[in-house]
């Protein structure tokens, strides 16, 4: 699910497509899991596909992140203008133009409260399937994920995990 902001902005975020964020958790090489988020566009775009990934990078590069750049480490930047909110079983992150929310299962919610944050990658690589096909299977969207493709032309970002407090 996609909203926008009130402010003034130069990026129509229709340019964006349909944006889809979902979240999954894996075994890190330190033995415990690591909780991922990854955020694309579908292509579907008014202006198409290259339009959708010129907005993705707009956007991106807006916020001061850089597509195939090195990562950013949310947890030692408190000026970062992209926060994710973790709270009844999703993950919302909210950045300038733009909030993207998922749904997260019990494994990626106990990965974030032990580790405090979570690894999301943002990719301006389109989905690569037409509109209108079935469901997505679980290899499909690891291949899309893992691909090279997807994570050199996507901002990696380490985001702290924050919470409503009663």
């Amino acid at each position: 699910m996609t909203t926008t902001s009130r402010e003034s902005h130069p990026l129509r975020t229709a340019d964006l497509g349909t944006l889809v964020m979902t979240a999954w958790s894996g075994e890190a090489p330190d033995g415990h899991d690591m909780p991922f988020l990854l955020a694309f566009s579908r292509g579907d775009a008014p202006d198409g596909t290259e339009a959708a990934t010129a907005a993705v990078e707009r956007l991106l590069n807006g916020n001061g992140l850089t597509v195939g750049g090195d990562l950013v480490d949310g947890t030692v930047r408190p000026s970062l203008p992209i926060t994710m909110l973790v709270v009844a079983g999703q993950a919302v992150v909210t950045m300038p133009q733009l909030n993207v929310q998922c749904q997260v299962g019990p494994q990626w919610l106990a990965a974030v409260a032990e580790r405090g944050y979570a690894y999301f990658v943002f990719t301006t690589r389109p989905w690569p399937r037409a509109k209108g096909q079935s469901a997505v299977t679980w290899d499909e969207l690891t291949a899309f994920a893992s691909a090279d493709e997807t994570l050199k032309a996507a901002a990696h970002i380490v985001l702290p995990a924050r919470s409503l407090r009663s």
